[in-house]
């Protein structure tokens, strides 16, 4: 199996889902993707797949009292480091998923966050999480100022 084409493809795979949620959320094609966990099988099987196959005693020992010269070993192994690739990808897209859908619920504004959470993921949740203080408090005030002029 060419693990370099596998690679490609599990790149390639999440980008519609990144580009749908960042270019047109609001769109019902979107919204029906996103509230489908059906996305993250593929990867997740994908990830399933390399874990069982890197499986060795050196692994096992490492994944089990986790040091982290011991961890740089362990992924110089280009399978481990495809699984652990593979981890990121999905824990991503599922947070980037969730980000959209609070996004869409809140109407909080994303698209900075979730082109953040594609590169790096916490980095664009601590944006979101910063976002939606922001937004919510900018919200009660207007409300404050809106009820203070009908009054």
């Amino acid at each position: 199996m060419d693990f370099n084409l596998l690679f490609n493809l599990a790149i390639f795979f999440v980008l519609p889902f990144w580009l749908l949620m960042i270019f047109v959320p609001n769109w019902e094609f979107t919204q029906k993707i996103m509230k489908s966990y059906l996305i993250f099988l593929p990867l997740i099987f994908l990830y399933i797949y390399l874990f069982i196959i890197s499986l060795n005693p050196d692994l096992i020992a490492t994944l089990s009292n986790p040091q982290l010269l011991d961890l740089a070993k362990v992924f110089s192994d280009p399978t481990v480091t495809f699984a652990g690739w593979v981890h990121f990808l999905v824990l991503d897209l599922f947070l980037g998923r969730y980000i959209y859908w609070q996004g869409q619920t809140e109407k909080i504004w994303t698209i900075h966050s979730l082109i953040l959470c594609l590169f790096a993921g916490p980095i664009g949740f601590l944006s979101h999480i910063i976002t939606r203080i922001i937004q919510t408090n900018l919200n009660k005030k207007l409300q404050i100022v809106t009820r203070n002029i009908q009054e």
